[in-house]
């Protein structure tokens, strides 16, 4: 057994196979992803790595194990896969994603291709485990797979009060250990147990709060979009192979950013800080529905619209769509008398944070700053809205 001191958990006892894999050079590139990748652009004290994530999920799956009286390999399976449940992430993890996913169809949670063969699935073999199960049980696949990844998961418990903890913001401070222990199993359903609707209630407050304070900060959406351009770029000047993009680290993605012409200026921008400003900054109700709904490819085709229009280099146009607002947690499964119920058909609150997204969504145009006033009048043009530039600091 090692015990590893954890800033949010304690002390966290990794044992069996967890203690196994820990070692394991997928496992290890954890710490080199940071957990809030450009947030740390906002909150300088986000420093935080997957690593440290992937530990804290690891100790709260294992605690939920053992309320739930989850034993033997059906138990290490789902601790196998909390441990490896972000290996997947490319660097800067979400802000990559999408390059990852255009180019290689999958999620961050698909991670078989990693876990089959190598020190991994090695390691999954010598205790028993079955890497393709231990692979759909990241995806959430099964019963005890909607441990890893749900509505009630213990990867969202971790990271609210782990990233709440670093940035310094106290509204995802939620109560995980009151959450472990009313998670109970109906038929094959995770749900929480009867009189548990304030706590999960207080999930989707957490989430909620979260997302406007820290999650989708303008900042760190201005800097992930430009990113995530700077990717595109990087693919197809290099040549590099997507496979070996996806397995960067943050490091080595800001690095490779440097060596090419094409993507230098990025590399420099997110590096200095100095990045675009917001052009547009519009209101759900300012933009039109065929805008909410472009997919990336339609995006990229206004780039090239505004920028034709505003007489500007493509490059400094970037448009930031986050399609229609979500709340998946809204349908976590409440015990209710005899009933189970999804917690939006119980609660009223459901309701306001459900309008409190829609209020606080935006649709972002971002340039540089000399740039940002024939970028916003021809946004305004091509998009049929009204610009909303914003000179504030950023």
């Amino acid at each position: 057994m090692r015990a590893i001191k954890d800033s949010v958990h304690d002390w966290v006892e990794v044992d069996g196979v967890a203690e196994a894999l820990l070692d394991t050079p997928a496992v290890q590139r954890l710490r080199h992803i940071k957990q809030l990748s450009t947030i740390r652009l906002v909150y300088p004290s986000a420093n935080h790595t997957r690593f440290e994530h992937s530990l804290g999920v690891y100790h709260l799956a294992d605690r939920a194990l053992d309320y739930l009286g989850v034993t033997g390999a059906r138990a290490d399976t789902v601790r196998a896969a909390a441990l490896l449940h972000d290996i997947g992430h490319g660097p800067y993890g979400h802000q990559t994603e999408g390059i990852i996913q255009r180019h290689l169809g999958r999620h961050h949670d698909d991670v078989a291709h990693l876990l089959v063969d190598g020190d991994i699935g090695a390691v999954l073999r010598e205790h028993g485990l079955d890497p393709e199960r231990v692979a759909a049980t990241v995806r959430g696949d099964g019963k005890l797979g909607q441990l890893v990844a749900g509505e009630l998961d213990v990867d969202r418990m971790d990271y609210l009060v782990r990233d709440a903890h670093h940035t310094g913001v106290p509204y995802g401070t939620i109560d995980y250990g009151r959450l472990l222990r009313a998670l109970a199993f109906r038929g094959d359903d995770l749900v929480l147990a009867e009189g548990n609707v304030a706590t999960a209630e207080s999930l989707l407050v957490g989430r909620a709060l979260m997302n406007a304070t820290v999650y989708r900060h303008h900042v760190s959406r201005i800097a992930g979009a430009m990113l995530d351009r700077a990717g595109e770029r990087l693919l197809d000047a290099a040549a590099l192979d997507p496979e070996a993009f996806a397995r960067m680290t943050d490091a080595e993605l800001l690095g490779a950013l440097r060596e090419r012409d094409a993507t230098a200026d990025a590399a420099r921008r997110i590096t200095d800080r100095d990045l675009y400003k917001r052009a547009v900054w519009a209101e759900r109700g300012d933009v039109p529905d065929g805008v909410v709904d472009a997919d990336y490819a339609a995006v990229r085709e206004f780039e090239r619209e505004i920028a034709d229009t505003a007489g500007v280099p493509e490059r400094e146009v970037v448009v930031d769509n986050p399609g229609r607002p979500s709340m998946p947690e809204s349908s976590v499964r409440v015990v209710v008398g005899d009933d189970v119920r999804p917690l939006h058909e119980q609660s009223p609150l459901v309701q306001g944070l459900q309008e409190s997204q829609r209020v606080q969504w935006r649709f972002g145009v971002y340039a540089p700053a000399e740039r940002v006033p024939e970028v916003a009048a021809a946004a305004e043009r091509v998009l049929g809205l009204d610009a909303v530039g914003d000179t504030s600091e950023q």
